[in-house]
């Protein structure tokens, strides 16, 4: 029988193995090596437990762990209240003011979170105008009337609520406009209200939609540092910084972020669990303008506040008062140390925007020349730095990093008697490293959605003229999806202006930017000096959520012109 099988194996043609190319080799190598942080983080998993992370262990880390899961928690209901019902007001009824909503909705999203604690504190703090207007009206005192303590956990519940909702918001919105009439249609005509045809049938639909926005919110959250810092609440990010800077115990910190990870992998597998398990595909190709409710008298006046009660609180209020504290302190701007903050800043996000895109470009394309699962997989690993907080991401770089300076400048002075020095820790080439590692996911989908949307045969066609893949990719495929290169270029660079915990860490000695200046003068309770840093920072992120907004309302085929 064996011999048997081995004839008939030697007669039959063997399969052919496909020899990568230089575009999967790349898109390989690019995805190991933007991985490097996460498995470098993972592997302190298994080594050793030292004193430090034992006496953490027996101290704060169930603080740790109760404060975080604590505030998910309470950020995952606020943007779940918040998000769903926006959407679908703004998306299948009418009424006044709804198509300024369709975009002012997502205003609070160019508004860190750290910014608007600072604002907030500000002006609710006992020395802030709102308790001074309250003692002068009533004549109290200290500790004659009860008031909010913003510095606490709900306050930064509500302070990343105010300002993580719009992930909520965007996607259950799109999922919304993309609901075959038919379903909705049927709904109606079998007497749902909008009420019952909101639970029943919108709702469930959109579910996939709504928990990859939650998803999106509570990883924000566990990767916030400058709100709880600023309020004093111990949670993962901030004891990890503490842990390697305060300590001084880098393996420790490496194994807080490691436990952290778990959380993100927790969410991360939640969220593909959900979309695995509830598909819903439209049984028509039909599409046309949704007739949307017209709501009246209460109704109508319900739907005006709670679509503009989020707006007010996270970004007009804020922005108010930090363009007076601005005014007050116009010094500020004029000094040619803030035009240094923002020289490094914009360079910085400009330099780590071209890389991010260019990265991006080759590992896309390198899926759709060669995919296979394990391009698939290479892909998809890369972009998982997005999941992943700034500090982890941090600690990941600086510990090879390290090792790497290390070694070779102990292989210098040996070999021949200088010293390198830090060649790559310490520098903006860490910095930069970061940013990508970070920000790699926010450029490689766009990119590679705009790449789906060109037709493969423009590919056979092209080459069939004698054009190469590098050829065909500049001279065809770039100029087509223009837009889409100009928009990762864009969100990767705010995002990048924004971003705190990887530049406090990364950056090196004497380099600041406009969010750690921010950070530091609000830290030292000049506040209304930090004015200026924070309003360049949202003024510039307005840009990609005016870009995101047209986009979402171009995205439903067919025609959804407002009534």
């Amino acid at each position: 029988m064996r011999s048997a099988l081995a004839t008939l194996a030697g007669t039959m043609p063997r399969a052919r193995l496909r020899r990568p190319d230089g575009w999967t080799l790349s898109t390989l190598l690019i995805a190991g090596v933007l991985s490097l942080p996460i498995l470098v983080i993972f592997a302190h998993v298994f080594i050793p437990a030292s004193e430090v992370w034992l006496h953490l262990r027996q101290t704060v880390l169930q603080d740790y762990v109760v404060n975080s899961l604590v505030l998910m928690l309470g950020v995952g209901v606020g943007v779940l209240l918040i998000g769903v019902p926006t959407a679908w007001l703004v998306s299948m009824c009418d009424f006044p003011g709804r198509r300024i909503f369709e975009w002012a909705l997502l205003l609070p999203l160019a508004m860190p979170a750290y910014i608007i604690a600072y604002t907030y504190t500000g002006m609710l703090d006992f020395a802030g105008p709102v308790q001074m207007q309250i003692r002068d009206l009533t004549g109290w005192g200290y500790g004659d009337y009860w008031f909010p303590e913003i510095r606490s956990l709900p306050g930064a519940i509500a302070m990343l609520t105010l300002v993580l909702y719009p992930y909520v918001y965007l996607l259950s919105r799109a999922a919304f406009l993309e609901q075959s009439i038919c379903v909705l249609e049927v709904s109606r005509t079998l007497g749902s209200s909008p009420w019952a045809g909101f639970r029943r049938v919108a709702l469930p639909l959109a579910r996939p939609a709504i928990i990859t926005g939650l998803t999106l919110a509570l990883m924000e959250t566990l990767a916030d540092y400058g709100t709880v810092e600023y309020f004093g609440i111990p949670t993962f990010t901030t004891g990890i910084f503490r842990t390697w800077f305060g300590l001084g115990d880098p393996g420790a910190a490496a194994q807080l972020a490691a436990l952290m990870m778990t959380f993100v992998l927790v969410l991360i597998v939640l969220e593909r669990y959900s979309r695995r398990r509830a598909r819903f595909h439209h049984t028509s190709a039909r599409y046309s303008r949704l007739p949307r409710y017209r709501l009246k008298g209460w109704a109508r006046t319900g739907a005006l506040v709670a679509c503009l009660l989020p707006i007010v609180l996270g970004f007009l209020v804020p922005s108010t008062q930090l363009f007076q504290w601005a005014m007050k302190t116009t010094h500020m701007w004029m000094q040619p140390q803030f035009l240094g903050l923002v020289w490094n800043s914009v360079s910085l996000a400009a330099i780590a925007a071209v890389l991010a895109v260019f990265l991006s470009l080759i590992m896309a394309y390198g899926k759709r020349l060669g995919p296979s699962r394990t391009t698939n997989a290479a892909v998809r690993v890369a972009s998982m730095g997005y999941a992943i907080p700034g500090t982890v991401i941090a600690v990941g770089i600086m510990l090879p990093f390290a090792w790497i300076d290390n070694t070779v400048d102990s292989f210098m002075r040996e070999a021949f008697g200088i010293s390198t020095g830090l060649i790559l820790s310490g520098t903006l080439v860490a910095l930069v490293f970061a940013y990508c590692v970070r920000f790699l996911a926010v450029s490689l989908n766009t990119i590679d959605a705009g790449l789906a949307k060109i037709k493969p045969s423009m590919d056979d066609a092209a080459r069939s003229l004698g054009s190469g893949p590098r050829t065909v990719l500049r001279r065809v495929h770039m100029p087509i999806m223009r837009g889409s290169i100009l928009t990762a270029l864009l969100l990767v660079f705010v995002d990048v202006l924004k971003e705190l915990p990887a530049t406090l860490i990364l950056r090196p000695f004497n380099f600041n930017t406009l969010a750690v200046r921010a950070f530091e003068l609000a830290s030292d309770e000049r506040l209304a000096d930090s004015a200026s840093a924070a309003l360049a920072i949202v003024l510039v992120g307005i840009i990609p959520v005016i870009l995101i907004s047209r986009t979402i309302s171009r995205s439903r085929p067919g025609h959804d012109t407002p009534a």
